[in-house]
This record gives C-alpha cells, structure tokens and sequence, in this order.
C-alpha cells in the first residue's frame, strides 16, 4: 500500500488546524492515498481500468462470475410482492436470524440462539461495527497479514492501531508464525481479528491452530473476532468455526450470504455475539444503516435452510476453476504458486522467473530491468498484463505500508480463479502460451 501524511489538509472537509481529517487518515490507512496525498481510487478499481487499456483478462477483483441462483432471485421476487419493501427489523428479520442460528448449528455445530444474531449491510459493515463498538481508542488490533483492505481504515475509524502479523510463506506453503502473533498479542489488545478461511492466501486454519489463537487471545483479555465469509468455499480440509470450538463469550463472530451465493452485491451480513456485544454493536450499526435489504433477508433465509446442496455444488465449482489456473501457473518457468485451501484467489510468486536464472533458458541471467520487476509488484503486474494479457492485483496492496510482508511480497500477484469459466479458461491459456514461449 502506498500513502502520506504530509499534504495540506487545511479547508479540507472535517480537518482543523490543518490537521488530517478523518476520512483522510481511514483511506490512508486502506492505502487510498498517493504520494502527493490525493486520495486515489481503489486498487481494484486500478487494476480494472489496467486491463481495459490493454484487453487483458481481469483476474483483480474478487467479484463471482456466475450469478446468483434463480431460487434466491425468486425467493427475493416473492417477498417484494409480499410487500417486504420497508424497513426490516434493526436486529434484521426473525426469519433471517433464526436462518443463521440454524445453519451454524447444522454446519459447523456452533450453537447460536437466534437472539445473538445482528443482521447487517454486508460482513464489511459487521466488523467495522464491532471494530469501533469493541476497540479504544489507542489499544491494538492484531490482524494476520496480507489481509482484507477494510481492517485497516475500520481500525482507524476507531482510533485504534492495526498491527499486523505476518504469515510465514515457505514456498508454496503458508502457515501462522506463532512465535510472532505471541509476541503481538499484548496488554494492548483489544482485538484480535482472525479471518479464517483466509483472504487472499486461502489457508484454512485447523482445530490445533485455532485453539492456540484463543489461548493467545483469552490471555491478553482481547476479543477474538472472526472473518467468516469464506466459510462455505473450501476445497481442501475443513472449515473449523472458532466460536463452535473454544466456547468463549469473546468470541464474535462475521459472515455473510455474498460469498457462498454469488451475491455479493446484496449486501447480507451478520454478527454474532452475546447480547451485550449485540447492543454495543447495534449502536454503531443505527447511525450506519439502521437497517438494510428487507426484502433481500428472507430470501437469505429461505437459501440457508432450503438450499444446502448448492453450496457445496458451488464450492466444486470453484475448486475446479482453482486447478484449471493454478495448472496452467505452474507451467510457468521459475514461478511459485501458493495453491489455496479456499476462497477465490491463488497467490503466484514470480521472482524466480524474473529475479534468477531461469530454467531453460540457458542459466542466463535475467536483465537488470527485468530483474527490478520484483522490487516492485505494481510495475511487475503492468508488465504480466502487456506480456500475457492477463491482470491481477499486486499483493503488497494488501498489507501494510512497508511492511517486511509487503517487501517480501514485491513480487507476488493475486488473480482470482470465482470469474466465470471462460474467463478463467482464456487466462489459463494465456499463460500456457506465455509459458512457450520461455523454454528453449
């Protein structure tokens, strides 16, 4: 992520004395802001005008190629004919909150009583609530990093510092640098925001792991506040539901219906927590968006409790897409995938087809410029979409501004495999071709 302090903020719109405003610093903290202090537009929707300047396939944003299934479109239909068209209930409505109850307990066995349930205007709107509902001013948000861009601009939003925690990548393979989150965790704390599955590296954390991550957290009298909404998009292992298993009132849960029904525009999220977690959060949530999606909350319902099969059908479908391109990666001289466990992204290391000699091509070296493509993943992206024709999204834009994750990410992109199937057939092929063209 880029950004700075140091423009002039004064007349600038809720700043005093010159001072940074709000706003300012919470997309500074998102990396939304230039060197010049412009705030600047969102690396996706970047990424996305790169790829039309260039006709390449844009694997940026983790938006569903599919649509939304027809039983959730007229389930929605039906209930806007129902007349469910003005406010819906500030917890959300009942059928909606007794859905969610329901289907924690039937998948993940996480006994939840429909009276702990907040509906909310998406899972993003669900942490950020809770982030300034449980957080100080000045206490510490320990997060996993990379990570989803939004942590950073709610922890400001807050008043709270983001300290992140960086994955331990090891070729292929990612896993919890234990020895560091330990060190993180401290009197500070107040937060520890655990997303599992994980966006973008697609680790799935298991019992073991979890169980530590709550010793950690219960030790330091933080909150554990999970990221869920992968939950129903994992390919290999098993989604393990944090609250399920420690049994802990701190813990909060987060999840939402975008992911697991391609409907990420609907905006169907929800918190889970106790009820005094409930009412802080709520409190925020009223001068946010009060309420939202009437008629869109029981077509969620009816969806979790009516249509279990079509998650799992959606996941294959997914997992399919996930080997049909990280197949064709791996053809790529030199380069490192990160196959993921779940989710919609893979993470693709290319410096060891730019930053070494490369396999079959003589042992030589690679040229000086070629070579600064990996201290740079913004520059190594432009050049991938000019010579493949394909885009995804450098991944030091998902985590702290010069961070040691994000140095050692100068050279890793993240592309994601839930576009629609020709899509990501056509970006297969180009890297096949990319591919040829690199062997002698």
């Amino acid at each position: 992520m880029t950004g700075s302090t140091a423009a002039d903020h004064t007349g600038a719109p809720g700043s005093r004395n010159g001072e940074q405003p709000l706003w300012h610093r919470m997309s500074d903290a998102a990396g939304l802001v230039s060197a010049t202090g412009e705030v600047e537009e969102t690396v996706f929707g970047r990424m996305t005008q790169l790829a039309l300047a260039h006709d390449a396939v844009n694997l940026g944003q983790g938006a569903p190629g599919d649509p939304a299934p027809e039983f959730l479109l007229a389930a929605a239909y039906d209930a806007m004919r129902a007349g469910a068209n003005q406010y819906a209930p500030p917890l959300g409505a009942p059928v909606l909150r007794e859905a969610v109850a329901q289907h924690r307990r039937r998948d993940w066995g996480h006994e939840v009583d429909p009276t702990e349930v907040l509906v909310t205007a998406g899972a993003t709107e669900a942490l950020t609530a809770a982030i300034v509902a449980l957080a100080p001013p000045g206490t510490d948000i320990v997060v996993l990093e990379p990570y989803y861009d939004s942590y950073a601009a709610a922890a400001a939003l807050a008043g709270a510092r983001l300290r992140p925690v960086g994955l331990a990548f090891d070729g292929g393979s990612v896993g919890v640098d234990f020895e560091a989150l330990a060190a993180a965790i401290t009197d500070r704390t107040s937060i520890v925001l655990l997303n599992t599955p994980h966006n973008p590296t697609g680790l799935v954390l298991d019992e073991q792991q979890i169980v530590r991550i709550g010793e950690l957290t219960a030790a330091a009298g933080a909150w554990l506040l999970t990221d869920e909404v992968y939950e129903h998009l994992v390919f290999d292992g098993t989604h393990v539901a944090p609250a399920a298993l420690l049994d802990d009132p701190r813990v909060v849960t987060v999840s939402s219906a975008g992911k697991a029904f391609n409907a990420t525009g609907w905006k169907i999220g929800w918190l889970i927590g106790s009820p005094a977690v409930l009412e802080a959060v709520r409190a925020v949530k009223q001068y946010l968006t009060f309420t939202n999606g009437a008629p869109l909350q029981p077509a969620v319902a009816a969806a979790l409790t009516d249509h279990p099969a079509f998650l799992e059908d959606n996941a294959r479908i997914l997992s399919g897409r996930r080997d049909l391109l990280v197949d064709a990666l791996r053809e790529v001289p030199g380069v490192t995938v990160i196959t993921p466990e779940s989710g919609y992204f893979v993470l693709v290391d290319f410096r060891g087809l730019y930053g070494e000699a490369r396999p079959g091509a003589g042992g030589t070296s690679p040229d000086s410029g070629a070579a600064a493509l990996t201290a740079d993943a913004f520059a190594l992206n432009e050049h991938l979409t000019r010579e493949v024709g394909v885009t995804g999204v450098p991944a030091p834009a998902l985590c702290a501004a010069g961070s040691p994750t994000a140095r050692a990410m100068s050279s890793v992109i993240r592309y994601s495999f839930c576009k629609g199937h020709d899509d990501v057939a056509e970006a297969a092929r180009r890297f096949r071709t990319f591919a040829g063209t690199l062997v002698d």
